[in-house]
């Protein structure tokens, strides 16, 4: 293992970490408070990172798009439980739920942009130092926004999906969860079609543009 990817792993890291747990610790948060503790009782109620890692999702598979160049970043965690029965409005409330993950990656983009323009004004000290965190906002920006378009997506099991379900009529909401259990392989086909990128990156760069102008 050579030092730029020892460099590219170590920026990457905590970006990725991050944006995956948090993205799951704010569904569980919003759930809690909307009457479910599910979450809470089964200990996912924590920022602790390691409640929340799939080994597959949030290590391997990463790890092997950074390792072999891809352009496209993919991960996840191990879901947040949620018992819909103990929701009041189970649709509205599901949708509530499943819309806290992408806002939290993006409230997570803006915080990566603050390291960024911190490390731009020299705040880290050493110019090496200062590069590197700059370049782990860099990511964490890029990372976060990923997710968020990624999961904003309307295929199930994708929270988009779930947002979807509670605004339109039953029966469509209802087709959507007969989709779930094939959601999976759909997005890896996608993302190995190479059309998973068609569809987010005409979002993800004006959203990026925005963020990387307001701090750099």
């Amino acid at each position: 293992m050579n030092a730029d990817t020892i460099y590219q792993i170590a920026t990457w890291a905590l970006p990725i970490l991050l944006a995956i747990t948090l993205h799951e610790y704010a569904h569980g948060w919003v759930a809690n408070k909307l009457g479910d503790n599910t979450a809470k009782a089964l200990g996912r109620l924590t920022i602790n990172p390691i409640k929340h890692i799939d080994p597959i999702g949030t290590i391997l598979i990463p790890g092997i798009l950074l390792l072999i160049g891809s352009s496209f970043l993919f991960g996840y965690a191990k879901p947040i439980p949620v018992n819909a029965r103990n929701l009041k409005n189970i649709r509205k409330d599901m949708a509530i739920i499943a819309i806290a993950g992408p806002l939290s990656n993006l409230f997570m983009a803006f915080a990566w942009g603050f390291i960024m323009l911190f490390a731009t004004y020299g705040i880290f000290g050493d110019v090496a130092i200062a590069k590197g965190f700059y370049d782990m906002g860099k990511n964490g920006v890029l990372i976060n926004v990923l997710l968020m378009v990624l999961n904003l997506l309307p295929i199930p099991p994708l929270d988009g999906a779930k947002v979807l379900s509670g605004f339109v009529p039953k029966n469509i909401a209802n087709t959507l969860d007969r989709v779930e259990p094939y959601g999976f392989f759909i997005l890896i086909g996608l993302l190995f079609l190479g059309i998973l990128n068609k569809i987010m990156l005409p979002i993800m760069i004006p959203i990026l543009a925005i963020i990387y102008s307001i701090f750099t």
